[in-house]
């Protein structure tokens, strides 16, 4: 069964056919209309130099620092990096499904600002089955999800680990047995995964 992410119809009960149930997920047409339309009006206004907060300028106390169009892409990185600081056991590979669907769900809503392809890494990683190795503990904060969204990027990313067939693999293996390479993180790509 196939449960479609439009950034507007996923229900819990949908939700839990992902996570638990291992129910494949579509992105709708119009989903992708909405990701490609922020992220042309994104790359315009980066090429405009405007400033924004987390793409063009860091965060936190960085945030009044310009960063040079390469810092931009090798900041999402850093981003990435600096907020993969999950301890503990791993946690329950449903509960990462479930969090994975949501995001892709937050993305369909064409507010993120991130490439497709990192919609599709979210999709295409849920639907072959991999999901990232996270740590139960780690992550605090108005938001509370950095961490562990942290941990998911940096498997995209070919750096982390991932569950295949419930066994740990390294994954960038993981990746490659499904034919993706790691994922180059662009522009607000970084933030896109670990924030939304």
């Amino acid at each position: 069964m196939t449960v479609n992410l439009d950034g507007e119809s996923l229900t819990i009960d949908k939700l839990a056919d992902v996570a638990r149930n291992k129910h494949q997920v579509e992105v709708t047409k119009g989903a992708w209309q909405r990701i490609e339309s922020c992220r042309k009006m994104l790359e315009k206004k980066i090429e405009g130099h405007e400033t924004m907060y987390g793409v063009t300028t860091g965060i936190g106390e960085f945030s009044e620092v310009t960063l040079t169009p390469e810092q931009i892409k090798e900041f999402q990185k850093l981003l990435v990096y600096s907020h993969a600081a999950g301890i503990g056991e791993p946690m329950e590979i449903e509960i990462v499904r479930g969090a994975m669907c949501g995001r892709i769900n937050v993305h369909s809503k064409g507010y993120s600002g991130g490439q497709r392809k990192v919609t599709e890494y979210l999709a295409e990683s849920l639907n072959q089955g991999l999901t990232p190795v996270v740590c139960e503990k780690g992550s605090v904060g108005a938001c509370g999800d950095l961490a562990p969204m942290s941990q998911i990027a940096l498997a995209l990313m070919g750096e982390g680990e991932m569950f295949v067939n419930g066994e740990i693999t390294e994954s960038k293996a993981a990746l490659k047995s499904i034919g993706l390479k790691p994922l180059e993180l662009e522009a607000r790509d970084g933030l896109a995964i670990i924030n939304g």
